[in-house]
């Protein structure tokens, strides 16, 4: 599965958007682990000069938190894994955008 797409590319805000217009940051892609409970909710992103994108979005793992994290980050998460747990990091390629603060309240 392709993780990163020329629609995501053309729709995703860049970093510090939602900083410079004082909107609600809003979700527009979900990345999550097939076998485990991490899932990372994209809201702003840019290509980094060495072809790697940098993300900002809210990360759901040990705990719900905002941060940044990166493609490379998700393409190799399951480095080192094997059997079922090596299943790849996954798009959720029906997830509808939704403000980050619904995500944080969620359970």
């Amino acid at each position: 599965m392709k993780l990163m797409t020329l629609e995501i590319e053309r729709n995703l805000p860049a970093l510090y958007h939602y900083e410079t217009t004082r909107t609600e940051p809003v979700a527009r892609v979900k990345y999550f682990d097939p076998t485990g409970s991490w899932t990372w909710y994209v809201a702003e992103g840019e290509k980094q000069e060495d072809g790697d994108w940098l993300f900002w979005g809210l990360v759901d793992g040990f705990e719900k938190e905002y941060g940044y994290f990166t493609l490379r980050e998700l393409e190799h998460a399951k480095d080192g894994c094997r059997g079922l747990q090596a299943l790849p990091i996954e798009r959720d390629l029906y997830f509808e955008p939704v403000p980050l603060k619904q995500l944080m309240n969620r359970d």
